[in-house]
């Protein structure tokens, strides 16, 4: 992985580049409207919702004596508010968009070890392999499944993918369990092996130390002690909490891939020569879509993540500032006549997702 990481390369911009003049635009905007670009007091009430939407109904849980049904219910909210953390607070603090101060950002970054994930391995996946190398094959781990779903052209094709428009949903209802239970050993494992993410052999043993601790803390928080407490058979309390994965699996899932594996955008195979044909923010404007951005209430709950273009393009830059930089964007791709891929309402881009499984369904004609 490494040597593969180095042999890919953008061109560099000059002083005329899209990228040059559209950073000095955003950068202007901050300023000249002396504001931060990192988050204000609108960010903070929705930290504090999004956490509230995932620990009130646990405590109610613990708390009272909620019934069956009253577990169940619960358990299926506490999806939604972890979706919202995942989204909404800890990917911006990773990104190092929340706070100017990397304390602060650490500190809500580690929400992460509460929603079942692992704050390492995520900056590797996401931040590193997703956001540099984004819709290229075998780079971009986004993309991968284990091959239960074909995702990009040059990905191979099996029988069992003429339904994966079908199935796609349920396993993107396993996301979540699988990594509090697998992909993050496999991951940590991996990367290390790989030299990817800058881990030593004295580093690892601290990762492995966090990793297992963090574990142990999450069982322990949402399924030992539900368990423990909740007077119902210990058989709803594990329906519930995998109630709640799956109910998150499938929002996290629909909501990255809406951005990137839809009709229109762009998936690019390794360059042959080791140059991408384009410099890096152009690149992320032809593998990289908008969606619902006049959907209020969809731009407070996914985090801006349907403002995806913005936030590959600026991913330090807190994603509440997002609708107002996106007309920037919007403006300055189309002097470069550059594309901005979006579509305006969430059932266009459910739509242009099968349609884009659909066609990764079909057998690829030999050549």
């Amino acid at each position: 992985m490494s040597s593969t990481i180095a042999t890919v390369r953008f061109p560099r911009p000059n002083k005329e580049s899209f990228r040059t003049i559209l950073s000095k635009r955003v950068k202007e905007y901050f300023e000249e409207n002396e504001i931060s670009s990192k988050a204000n007091g609108k960010m903070v009430i929705k930290t504090i919702g999004m956490l509230s939407l995932y620990f009130v109904p646990y405590i109610l849980m613990l708390t009272l004596n909620p019934g069956v049904w009253g577990v169940l219910g619960l358990f299926f909210i506490m999806g939604f508010g972890m979706s919202g953390i995942g989204m909404g607070v800890m990917h911006d603090a990773i990104h190092g968009a929340y706070a100017s101060n990397r304390h602060v950002n650490r500190w809500l970054g580690a929400t992460i070890y509460l929603i079942s994930g692992n704050a390492a391995n995520w900056r590797v996946q996401h931040n590193i392999l997703h956001h540099t190398f984004t819709n290229i094959e075998g780079m971009d781990e986004d993309m991968e499944s284990s091959g239960l779903i074909r995702m990009h052209p040059s990905q191979e094709w099996k029988k069992m993918h003429k339904f994966q428009v079908w199935y796609t949903p349920l396993v993107y209802g396993i996301l979540t369990l699988n990594w509090v239970t697998a992909k993050d050993f496999k991951q940590l494992i991996k990367y290390y092996k790989r030299g990817v993410g800058g881990h030593s052999a004295e580093s690892i043993k601290k990762e492995w130390v966090i990793l297992i601790f963090t574990k142990i803390l999450y069982f322990t928080l949402f399924m030992a002690l539900p368990l423990i407490l909740v007077p119902v058979a210990w058989y709803w309390i594990i329906l519930g909490f995998v109630i709640m994965h799956v109910t998150s699996g499938i929002i996290l899932s629909f909501v990255f891939q809406l951005a990137h594996m839809v009709e229109g955008v762009e998936n690019m195979p390794m360059p042959e020569n080791g140059m991408a044909e384009d410099e890096w923010m152009e690149h992320q404007l032809r593998t990289t879509a908008d969606f619902a951005r006049g959907n209020k209430l969809i731009n407070w709950y996914v985090g801006g993540l349907n403002y995806q273009v913005e936030h590959h393009l600026f991913p330090t830059i807190c994603h509440i500032h997002y609708p107002a930089i996106s007309e920037i964007v919007k403006k300055t791709a189309a002097e470069f006549d550059l594309p901005y891929k979006e579509y305006r309402r969430l059932s266009d881009a459910l739509g242009a997702h099968m349609r884009h499984l659909a066609a990764m369904a079909q057998e690829p004609k030999m050549a």
